[in-house]
């Protein structure tokens, strides 16, 4: 609609499209809950107070917030694509989200991240994308693609593209390495996000210098304010397998709560389904006692500002009507999502919405010499590093042990928790496997293998002994990626994802039933963990600290470089 012609109704000459009756509005401009009228008209809010309207909804004093944003997420993580993902969490309020597809970047390129954006379309979610920084983000590792600043700089003119994704190779850019500071060049005047676990002094400064504004990957409080005195902003994360926002809400304070946003990161279908997306972070701080509207800023207007995304993020004249109505302020349930002037979802379900469906076709992702592939390692010495999972954490301990083994190589030892894991490279059908051993998985029998694996989503698989490993990756190759549960000869369970090996192409809920299955199988073999899956895709990150395994062997994150597996 012509300007001219919004401020006309804006002055109350005509009649908005809909009015919103009788509401508690968050201000989270000045921190107050106004009781007030909603006047809306095609996707804007045209102004707070009496108005006439085409429609109007009485609220009977229901609370209404901006719709929630969530500041850095993979979608490939919730295991299927954007259409079902925004099925799963609009109707908990989540109207805008900024999304990371380096999963898929990693697995198939541009072409990747063209399919995301393609998905993204026509769906009633706002979808921003941060151009993948670090594909791969090592030179540990084989992925399926290399991205160039010059591959990213035609995506700069997507209207959907604002910003770099998290910049993971943070030795990279303190040691100045020019592959990865071209990137941050080519991406001058947008945002640029961050992703530094650990960095700390000069180390940190010489990070914040290439003005990456951003980290989601603090796990303690001193950790967070170290780079808030920086003027990094602090994405708080609750992921699936790092849960650490109860560890950071203590450090949000009336005078840094500006500078601190919510993200998922990577939340997988059950936990998007049972315990919910932006709206559980929320009402998590809420009642870990951060006042409600200081919550509800984190998840809008903070996010909103960091990333120019000026249109939303608040209710206030000229923003999208992007809008989550709720009853309760200390227990905040979305009941309708209103995004852009519609109403989206409605008790918890979404409303059914047209989508221009173009048929995307991709390649298959699979590409095993299974001839080449051999788990077996002579045992070279007395003594190995062992890869210390911790629960809950993506960060791991870097251990010595006695080297377990059997019959001359390296076998694994459930008494003492530790299982052999071996990473099989799936891209280039070059037949390199990197073979470690892990402890803190708890497999007492059996194997878990999958083909997601941060970041270069080769065949990850951990198991008690060769035949029940080789049994589950070879399970997962058939379906063209997925994950699996093995035991000697026998497949247990079995979650195909034949987009990239990363997404399924059926509806959320049957793949969270999918995983349920899959969950179950390994903990009848004996793992304790919530989701032994999740934490295995992030044994194989070279990028978190301190001891990682990937096709090329074991990586020491501290020192970055590969390291042998025996001492």
């Amino acid at each position: 609609m012509e300007l001219a012609q919004i401020i006309k109704i804006a002055r109350g000459d005509e009649p908005a499209d809909l009015l919103l009756k009788n509401a508690n509005v968050i201000n989270v401009f000045t921190g107050e809950i106004t009781r007030t009228d909603i006047a809306i008209v095609h996707s804007r809010i045209v102004g707070l107070g009496p108005y006439e309207a085409r429609e109007a909804v009485d609220l009977q004093g229901r609370y209404v917030a901006p719709g929630l944003i969530d500041s850095h997420v993979h979608i490939e993580s919730a295991m299927v694509p954007p259409p079902e993902f925004a099925r799963a969490v609009v109707p908990r309020g989540t109207t805008t989200v900024v999304t990371d597809p380096h999963e898929i970047a990693n697995v198939l390129g541009l072409e990747g991240i063209r399919y995301m954006l393609e998905m993204a379309k026509h769906n009633p979610l706002s979808v921003y994308v941060n151009a993948p920084s670090c594909v791969p983000s090592t030179h540990m590792e084989t992925t399926g693609a290399s991205l160039e600043w010059y591959d990213l700089e035609p995506l700069q003119r997507e209207p959907y593209v604002i910003g770099l994704a998290e910049v993971m190779n943070f030795p990279g850019v303190v040691h100045g390495d020019e592959s990865v500071l071209n990137k941050i060049r080519s991406f001058k005047g947008r945002v640029k996000d961050g992703h530094c676990p650990g960095l700390t002094g000069k180390a940190l400064n010489a990070y914040a210098n290439a003005s990456i504004g951003s980290d989601h990957e603090c796990t303690t409080v001193d950790e967070a304010l170290e780079k808030l005195r920086l003027g990094m902003y602090i994405f708080i994360r609750e992921a699936t397998n790092a849960h650490n926002l109860k560890n950071l809400l203590p450090m949000v304070t009336p005078q840094n709560s500006r500078r601190i946003c919510f993200c998922t990161d990577d939340r997988q279908p059950a936990d998007l389904l049972q315990e919910g997306h932006i709206d559980f972070m929320v009402r998590t701080a809420i009642a870990q006692g951060v006042p409600p509207i200081t919550a509800f800023r984190m998840a809008t207007l903070n996010p909103s500002e960091y990333f120019h995304l000026h249109d939303r993020g608040a209710i206030a004249p000229g923003r999208r009507a992007d809008l989550m109505v709720f009853s309760d302020l200390q227990n905040p349930v979305a009941e309708t999502v209103y995004r852009g002037g519609k109403l989206v979802a409605q008790n918890g379900q979404m409303l059914p919405w047209e989508r221009q469906v173009r048929r995307s076709v991709l390649r298959s992702s699979m590409n095993v010499d299974w001839s080449k592939v051999n788990l077996s390692l002579p045992v070279e010495g007395r003594q190995a590093r062992i890869i210390g999972a911790i629960p809950d954490q993506l960060i791991t301990r870097q251990l010595i042990e006695d080297t377990p083994h059997r019959n001359g190589v390296v076998a694994a030892d459930t008494g003492r928790d530790i299982l052999k894991m071996a990473v099989i490279e799936r891209h280039l059908a070059t037949g390199r496997c990197g073979v470690g051993l892990v402890r803190g998985v708890g497999l007492q029998r059996g194997a878990i293998a999958s083909t997601v694996a941060h970041d270069h989503h080769n065949i990850v698989v951990i198991g008690a002994d060769d035949q029940s490993m080789l049994t589950a990756a070879r399970a997962i190759a058939e379906t063209r990626g997925g994950m699996a549960a093995a035991e000697g000869d026998s497949v247990l369970a079995r979650l195909p994802l034949p987009i990239a090996g990363l997404m399924s192409d059926q509806p959320i809920e049957a793949v969270r039933d999918g995983m349920d299955e899959l969950l179950r199988a390994a903990h009848r073999l004996g793992s304790p963990l919530h989701d032994p899956f999740m934490a295995m895709s992030f044994l194989a990150l070279p990028v978190i600290p301190s001891l990682k395994l990937t096709d090329h062997g074991l990586v020491d994150v501290d020192k970055f470089e590969l390291v042998p597996l025996f001492v």
